[in-house]
């Protein structure tokens, strides 16, 4: 296996950023979910709050990174013949979880920086604000943040649920041609 795609199969570099932009967003959704049921005074909420963010950040550069990778490679063909209804699904499933991958995180940056405060990373460095937004402003994004984040989850539920049928339906190498 080669670092980019081929023809017929993904490169090691596409199936690492698949698997770390995935295993990084399912485990930013899980600390947003526990944080929702903490309160302002809880022990945990700060920390938990400040580890959400800087996470944040990484998964806005590893799905920015990734948008690109998927966009300078060419994408291999499914391993066997798929009806046009199935391939339209699976672009487009593709491509809002692409483009899920950049909006999320960039919503949680508005709504983290929109009072003119940066990003705290893990206490090397901290992101600045580029810019403050209304609180109507701020608001709208916390709402596009939250529901988004429950779409992905639908969206990767089906995207397995797909990668599942392949396998064990179709029994083709499409499930297989990602993994290790």
């Amino acid at each position: 296996m080669g670092w980019k795609n081929s023809a017929n199969q993904f490169g090691w570099v596409t199936r690492l950023l698949h698997w770390l932009v995935a295993a990084h967003i399912l485990g930013l959704i899980w600390l947003g979910w526990y944080m929702v049921d903490l309160s302002y005074y809880d022990p945990n909420y700060h920390g938990s709050l400040e580890y959400h963010k800087a996470f944040g950040v990484l998964a806005l550069f590893l799905g920015g990174l990734k948008v690109v990778w998927y966009l300078l490679n060419r994408q291999p063909a499914p391993p066997a013949p798929l009806p046009p209804w199935q391939l339209w699904a699976a672009g487009a499933v593709h491509y809002l979880l692409l483009a899920l991958m950049v909006v999320i995180p960039a919503s949680g940056y508005l709504i983290s920086t929109s009072a003119g405060d940066g990003i705290n990373l893990f206490d090397l460095f901290e992101l600045p604000a580029l810019f403050t937004i209304s609180d109507d402003a701020r608001d709208l994004s916390t709402l596009i943040h939250e529901w988004l984040a429950y779409g992905t989850l639908g969206l990767v539920a089906l995207h397995v649920a797909a990668a599942l049928k392949h396998q064990f339906v179709d029994r083709d190498s499409t499930l297989k041609r990602m993994l290790w």
